[in-house]
Protein backbone atom coordinates (compact mmCIF):
# COMPACT_ATOMS: atom_id res chain seq x y z
CA UNK A 1 0.00 0.00 0.00
CA UNK A 2 3.14 2.00 0.64
CA UNK A 3 4.20 1.52 -2.36
CA UNK A 4 0.70 2.50 -4.14
CA UNK A 5 0.51 5.84 -2.57
CA UNK A 6 4.40 6.57 -3.63
CA UNK A 7 3.33 5.65 -7.06
CA UNK A 8 0.04 7.64 -6.90
CA UNK A 9 2.09 10.85 -5.54
CA UNK A 10 4.61 10.91 -8.50
CA UNK A 11 2.09 10.37 -11.35
CA UNK A 12 0.72 13.65 -9.83
CA UNK A 13 3.59 15.53 -9.55
CA UNK A 14 5.23 14.30 -12.41
CA UNK A 15 3.54 16.42 -15.06
CA UNK A 16 5.28 19.64 -12.66
CA UNK A 17 8.63 18.27 -12.28
CA UNK A 18 8.82 17.12 -15.38
CA UNK A 19 7.73 20.88 -17.06
CA UNK A 20 9.85 22.90 -13.93
CA UNK A 21 12.70 20.29 -13.79
CA UNK A 22 12.71 21.10 -10.16
CA UNK A 23 12.39 18.95 -7.27
CA UNK A 24 9.67 18.53 -4.98
CA UNK A 25 11.04 20.68 -2.44
CA UNK A 26 11.85 23.18 -5.02
CA UNK A 27 8.25 23.16 -5.98
CA UNK A 28 6.88 23.77 -2.15
CA UNK A 29 9.78 26.39 -0.69
CA UNK A 30 9.26 29.96 -0.90
CA UNK A 31 11.01 31.96 -3.47
CA UNK A 32 13.43 34.24 -2.48
CA UNK A 33 13.46 36.13 -6.10
CA UNK A 34 9.72 37.64 -5.19
CA UNK A 35 7.66 35.59 -7.01
CA UNK A 36 5.82 34.31 -4.19
CA UNK A 37 2.30 35.02 -6.74
CA UNK A 38 3.75 32.35 -8.80
CA UNK A 39 4.63 29.87 -6.36
CA UNK A 40 1.46 30.11 -4.36
CA UNK A 41 -0.37 29.55 -7.49
CA UNK A 42 1.74 26.74 -8.24
CA UNK A 43 1.83 24.96 -4.79
CA UNK A 44 -2.43 25.80 -4.63
CA UNK A 45 -2.25 23.54 -8.17
CA UNK A 46 -0.14 20.83 -6.78
CA UNK A 47 -2.49 20.62 -3.47
CA UNK A 48 -5.83 21.21 -5.95
CA UNK A 49 -4.58 17.95 -8.37
CA UNK A 50 -3.48 15.95 -5.53
CA UNK A 51 -7.32 16.21 -3.97
CA UNK A 52 -8.46 14.49 -6.95
CA UNK A 53 -5.57 12.37 -7.71
CA UNK A 54 -7.53 9.06 -5.53
CA UNK A 55 -10.86 9.63 -7.34
CA UNK A 56 -8.95 9.53 -10.83
CA UNK A 57 -6.99 6.52 -9.48
CA UNK A 58 -10.04 4.56 -8.64
CA UNK A 59 -11.57 5.39 -11.86
CA UNK A 60 -8.49 3.04 -14.07
CA UNK A 61 -8.81 0.53 -11.40
CA UNK A 62 -11.37 -2.45 -10.55
CA UNK A 63 -12.44 -0.47 -8.12
CA UNK A 64 -15.99 0.44 -9.76
CA UNK A 65 -16.81 -3.09 -10.68
CA UNK A 66 -15.95 -4.44 -6.82
CA UNK A 67 -18.17 -1.72 -5.35
CA UNK A 68 -20.90 -2.00 -7.22
CA UNK A 69 -21.33 -5.91 -6.94
CA UNK A 70 -20.68 -5.23 -3.18
CA UNK A 71 -23.57 -2.81 -3.38
CA UNK A 72 -25.99 -4.68 -5.57
CA UNK A 73 -25.36 -8.13 -3.20
CA UNK A 74 -26.43 -5.64 0.04
CA UNK A 75 -29.56 -4.76 -1.49
CA UNK A 76 -30.35 -7.82 -3.13
CA UNK A 77 -30.26 -9.60 0.20
CA UNK A 78 -32.55 -6.71 1.82
CA UNK A 79 -30.43 -5.00 4.49
CA UNK A 80 -29.68 -1.63 4.05
CA UNK A 81 -26.65 -0.52 6.33
CA UNK A 82 -24.92 -4.35 7.03
CA UNK A 83 -22.26 -4.34 5.68
CA UNK A 84 -21.64 -0.82 6.60
CA UNK A 85 -20.47 1.14 3.92
CA UNK A 86 -17.00 1.07 5.62
CA UNK A 87 -16.65 -2.50 5.48
CA UNK A 88 -17.61 -2.46 1.56
CA UNK A 89 -15.48 -0.17 0.18
CA UNK A 90 -13.03 -1.49 2.21
CA UNK A 91 -13.37 -4.76 1.11
CA UNK A 92 -13.66 -3.49 -2.81
CA UNK A 93 -10.59 -1.24 -1.92
CA UNK A 94 -8.20 -4.35 -1.13
CA UNK A 95 -9.61 -6.36 -3.90
CA UNK A 96 -8.52 -3.86 -5.90
CA UNK A 97 -5.10 -3.64 -4.41
CA UNK A 98 -4.77 -7.48 -5.06
CA UNK A 99 -6.22 -7.25 -8.60
CA UNK A 100 -3.52 -4.40 -9.59
CA UNK A 101 -0.65 -5.73 -7.74
CA UNK A 102 0.92 -6.62 -11.30
CA UNK A 103 0.06 -3.37 -12.56
CA UNK A 104 1.30 -1.37 -9.60
CA UNK A 105 4.42 -3.56 -9.90
CA UNK A 106 5.25 -2.80 -13.55
CA UNK A 107 4.81 0.93 -13.22
CA UNK A 108 6.64 0.77 -10.17
CA UNK A 109 9.77 -0.98 -11.53
CA UNK A 110 9.74 0.43 -14.83
CA UNK A 111 8.69 3.99 -14.11
CA UNK A 112 9.44 5.18 -10.16
CA UNK A 113 12.39 3.43 -9.29
CA UNK A 114 14.59 3.99 -12.31
CA UNK A 115 13.38 8.11 -11.50
CA UNK A 116 14.05 8.12 -7.70
CA UNK A 117 17.43 6.13 -8.53
CA UNK A 118 18.00 9.59 -11.51
CA UNK A 119 18.73 6.82 -13.91
CA UNK A 120 15.74 8.45 -16.24
CA UNK A 121 14.09 11.73 -15.95
CA UNK A 122 10.78 13.16 -14.88
CA UNK A 123 9.53 13.03 -18.52
CA UNK A 124 10.80 9.73 -19.41
CA UNK A 125 8.97 8.53 -16.57
CA UNK A 126 5.85 9.53 -16.64
CA UNK A 127 5.14 7.41 -19.66
CA UNK A 128 5.97 4.41 -18.35
CA UNK A 129 4.31 4.85 -15.15
CA UNK A 130 1.30 5.07 -17.24
CA UNK A 131 1.73 2.30 -19.68
CA UNK A 132 0.74 -0.84 -17.49
CA UNK A 133 -2.67 1.27 -16.74
CA UNK A 134 -3.19 1.74 -20.39
CA UNK A 135 -2.72 -2.14 -20.81
CA UNK A 136 -4.66 -3.16 -18.11
CA UNK A 137 -8.17 -0.94 -19.57
CA UNK A 138 -7.38 -1.59 -22.91
CA UNK A 139 -7.40 -5.37 -22.03
CA UNK A 140 -10.93 -4.58 -20.23
CA UNK A 141 -12.50 -2.20 -22.30
CA UNK A 142 -15.28 -3.22 -24.70
CA UNK A 143 -14.89 -2.70 -28.18
CA UNK A 144 -18.33 -1.08 -28.53
CA UNK A 145 -17.39 1.22 -25.79
CA UNK A 146 -14.38 2.43 -27.00
CA UNK A 147 -15.71 2.71 -30.79
CA UNK A 148 -18.27 5.11 -28.80
CA UNK A 149 -15.90 7.53 -27.71
CA UNK A 150 -13.10 7.40 -30.84
CA UNK A 151 -16.64 8.45 -33.11
CA UNK A 152 -17.59 11.20 -30.57
CA UNK A 153 -13.53 12.60 -30.50
CA UNK A 154 -13.29 12.37 -34.38
CA UNK A 155 -16.66 13.92 -34.64
CA UNK A 156 -15.36 16.73 -31.99
CA UNK A 157 -11.46 17.14 -33.88
CA UNK A 158 -10.09 15.50 -31.34
CA UNK A 159 -7.36 12.92 -31.40
CA UNK A 160 -7.47 9.71 -31.03
CA UNK A 161 -4.35 8.13 -31.23
CA UNK A 162 -3.46 5.21 -32.88
CA UNK A 163 -5.33 1.98 -32.63
CA UNK A 164 -2.08 0.44 -30.54
CA UNK A 165 -2.12 3.99 -28.50
CA UNK A 166 -5.59 5.01 -27.61
CA UNK A 167 -5.57 8.43 -26.55
CA UNK A 168 -6.10 8.18 -22.22
CA UNK A 169 -8.87 10.95 -23.28
CA UNK A 170 -11.01 8.08 -25.09
CA UNK A 171 -9.76 5.41 -23.20
CA UNK A 172 -10.56 6.05 -19.46
CA UNK A 173 -13.62 6.93 -20.31
CA UNK A 174 -14.60 4.07 -22.19
CA UNK A 175 -13.01 2.02 -19.47
CA UNK A 176 -15.06 3.40 -16.81
CA UNK A 177 -18.29 2.87 -18.80
CA UNK A 178 -16.95 -0.88 -19.23
CA UNK A 179 -16.55 -1.71 -15.50
CA UNK A 180 -19.83 0.30 -14.71
CA UNK A 181 -21.72 -2.29 -17.07
CA UNK A 182 -20.33 -5.67 -16.31
CA UNK A 183 -20.62 -4.48 -12.14
CA UNK A 184 -24.18 -4.27 -13.41
CA UNK A 185 -23.82 -6.84 -15.40
CA UNK A 186 -22.56 -9.36 -12.19
CA UNK A 187 -25.30 -7.76 -9.74
CA UNK A 188 -27.93 -8.89 -12.52
CA UNK A 189 -27.12 -12.66 -11.59
CA UNK A 190 -26.30 -12.15 -7.97
CA UNK A 191 -29.90 -10.76 -7.56
CA UNK A 192 -31.35 -13.33 -8.97
CA UNK A 193 -31.69 -16.17 -6.18
CA UNK A 194 -32.66 -13.39 -3.85
CA UNK A 195 -35.77 -12.33 -5.93
CA UNK A 196 -36.84 -15.73 -6.59
CA UNK A 197 -36.40 -16.42 -2.75
CA UNK A 198 -39.00 -13.09 -2.16
CA UNK A 199 -41.32 -14.47 -4.59
CA UNK A 200 -41.70 -17.99 -2.88
CA UNK A 201 -42.16 -16.47 0.69
CA UNK A 202 -44.52 -13.25 -1.03
CA UNK A 203 -46.45 -16.33 -2.45
CA UNK A 204 -46.80 -18.92 0.88
CA UNK A 205 -47.54 -15.78 2.97
CA UNK A 206 -50.16 -14.68 0.62
CA UNK A 207 -51.56 -18.18 0.57
CA UNK A 208 -51.81 -18.08 4.28
CA UNK A 209 -53.42 -14.90 4.70
CA UNK A 210 -50.64 -13.10 6.24
CA UNK A 211 -51.44 -9.94 4.75
CA UNK A 212 -50.63 -7.49 7.14
CA UNK A 213 -47.14 -9.26 7.41
CA UNK A 214 -44.02 -7.98 5.32
CA UNK A 215 -42.46 -10.79 3.05
CA UNK A 216 -39.13 -9.46 3.39
CA UNK A 217 -38.81 -9.69 7.11
CA UNK A 218 -39.23 -13.21 6.74
CA UNK A 219 -37.28 -13.86 3.65
CA UNK A 220 -34.50 -12.18 4.89
CA UNK A 221 -33.52 -15.20 7.32
CA UNK A 222 -33.45 -17.54 4.41
CA UNK A 223 -31.81 -15.48 2.20
CA UNK A 224 -28.39 -15.08 4.31
CA UNK A 225 -28.65 -19.14 5.29
CA UNK A 226 -28.54 -19.43 1.94
CA UNK A 227 -26.25 -16.68 1.01
CA UNK A 228 -24.14 -18.56 3.69
CA UNK A 229 -24.77 -21.96 2.83
CA UNK A 230 -23.35 -21.66 -0.53
CA UNK A 231 -20.21 -19.68 0.80
CA UNK A 232 -21.33 -17.03 -1.02
CA UNK A 233 -18.58 -14.53 -0.46
CA UNK A 234 -15.79 -16.74 -1.75
CA UNK A 235 -17.54 -17.32 -4.69
CA UNK A 236 -18.25 -13.69 -5.14
CA UNK A 237 -15.02 -12.22 -4.58
CA UNK A 238 -13.53 -15.59 -6.73
CA UNK A 239 -15.44 -14.77 -9.67
CA UNK A 240 -14.63 -11.09 -9.97
CA UNK A 241 -11.30 -11.93 -9.60
CA UNK A 242 -11.11 -13.97 -12.32
CA UNK A 243 -13.52 -11.59 -14.36
CA UNK A 244 -10.14 -9.11 -15.13
CA UNK A 245 -8.07 -10.08 -18.14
Amino acid sequence: MIRLLVLLAVIVAAPGLAHAQQSPADLLNLPTDGSAASWIIRTFGLLTVLSVAPGIMIMVTSFPRFVIAFSILRSGMGMGTSPPNMVLVSMAMFMTFYVMSPTFDRAWNEGVQPMLSNQITEAEALPRIAEPFRVFMSANTRDKDLSLFVDIARERGQSVGTPELIDYRVLVPAFMLSEIRRGFEIGFLIILPFLVIDMIVAAITMSMGMMMLPPTSISLPFKILFFVLIDGWNLLVGSLVRSFN
